[in-house]
């Protein structure tokens, strides 16, 4: 049950935002820019480095419904999601992303375990800076998204069925389509 009276019509994060529209207008923008805008990595990886914070977060809306979204970028590859979340270093994505997730996952707990190593190394994989400076703030823009999610205690439904189909709309039509 909510902390505060959220809209019951919608979950997770979609209830906080249309308890405060104006919020979820730049909340909005910026997932959008991270995971659906121009980038050389793919939408599916940069959901992965979501999903993945999230799953670190312990944060069952964010890491259900961008896992689905990640999923729906990878052919409905919901094994290579499941993979990531419990141990990206045996799943078969690029050595690249596995780099990336190292950084993300640092942030994850505290932004200044990230190392000159670790940035270096994501680098000598082919890492652009824009890639490693996208991946902090995926990681720092998640953390926050969770914390809103969790913090509120927004209504958050357990079927896998009702990720799936708003993972493969928000895949499909972007997230500001999706605007409270």
């Amino acid at each position: 049950m909510p902390h505060i009276p959220l809209p019951p019509e919608h979950i997770g994060i979609r209830g906080a935002m249309a308890f405060r529209p104006e919020t979820a207008k730049p909340l909005n923008e910026i997932v959008e820019i991270l995971l659906a805008g121009p980038s050389t990595l793919t939408k599916g990886e940069r959901e992965l480095i979501a999903t993945y914070v999230s799953s670190r977060n312990c944060t069952f809306f964010c890491a259900s419904i961008h896992g689905a979204i990640a999923a729906a970028h990878l052919g409905g590859n919901e094994a290579l999601v499941k993979q990531v979340k419990t141990d990206f270093t045996q799943a078969d994505i690029s050595p690249k992303l596995k780099a990336l997730l190292v950084i993300a996952g640092k942030v994850q707990q505290d932004g200044k375990l990230v190392t000159t190593a670790d940035v270096d190394a994501a680098r000598k994989l082919g890492a652009t800076d824009l890639e490693i400076h996208d991946t902090v703030l995926i990681a720092a823009a998640f953390c926050m998204y969770n914390r809103y999610v969790d913090g509120l205690a927004t209504w958050t439904p357990r079927e896998p069925a009702v990720y799936k189909e708003i993972g493969e709309r928000l895949a499909a039509r972007g997230y500001q389509s999706n605007a409270v």
